[in-house]
């Protein structure tokens, strides 16, 4: 185990109010792309608009049947499993250490590997309800649609339970968000550049001793770090967990 494990090994196991604050690399692992490298989601092609565009409130409203054909495509990972990050951050609130994973993914893999607090700030697949009645409706029922999922009582398109472009983020999630990064003595920040707003702006709340980022890109909060690595989330904190 070298220096910068050992050093963040420390720094975990001597606190007690843990706050993990996660991106698109935290499920990279799991064979699940992120957004912005060059075979990310945004650099998808072959649509008529840009994948920003295509996943905005606007294009899903007047042309659900484009969305539907990227997003079952590209954001529907079903065959994804928790990596070794999902799996230690878990193992971690088990321990009475992690109080609460702060996420911008919507692949629902930290509830699978059994972390409980899980607060969602850009929402989960896992959830679909239909704009009419408001009926939930499970991914599987997605999946197995065709074309565009329409409510199975009242006929009604059916929305996933994601932040798009142009929507805001859910009060609640972002009140317990803050709670959690304010009353936390250590704070984890891995798997995100930090460029995605409001999100990363929950970052500046957080008044606790140490501060980790393991990244594998410089983030705006770099300078800051009490401890800084540039290695696979999952390999890091799998290391230190084991």
């Amino acid at each position: 185990m070298d220096d910068t494990i050992t050093k963040l090994k420390e720094m975990i196991y001597s606190s007690e109010n843990i706050v993990f604050f996660g991106g698109a690399g935290v499920s990279t692992e799991s064979g699940i792309p992120d957004f912005r490298s060059s075979d990310g989601i945004y650099n998808t092609k072959g649509y008529k608009v840009s994948p920003e565009v295509l996943i905005s409130l606007s294009y899903f409203d007047e042309h659900p049947d484009e969305f539907y054909d990227f997003y079952k495509k590209h954001l529907i990972f079903p065959n994804a499993k928790p990596n070794k990050a999902h799996i230690a951050l878990a193992k971690l609130e088990k321990e009475g250490r992690l109080k609460a994973v702060v996420t911008q993914n919507v692949d629902g893999l930290h509830q699978a590997a059994g972390s409980k607090t899980v607060h969602e700030l850009h929402g989960s697949v896992e959830r679909n309800y239909c704009l009419s009645c408001r009926k939930k409706f499970d991914l599987e029922y997605i999946i197995s649609s065709e074309g565009v999922p329409k409510c199975d009582s009242c006929g009604g398109i059916i929305k996933p339970d994601v932040v798009l472009y142009e929507e805001p983020l859910d009060d609640r999630i972002m009140l317990k968000s803050i709670n959690a990064i304010e009353s936390a003595d250590m704070l984890i920040i891995g798997g995100t550049s930090l460029a995605v707003y409001p999100a990363a702006g929950l970052i500046r709340y957080f008044n606790g001793k140490h501060l980790a980022i393991i990244n594998k890109s410089a983030t705006s909060y770099d300078d800051e770090a009490d401890i800084l690595i540039k290695n696979p989330i999952g390999e890091t904190l799998g290391e230190i967990v084991k």
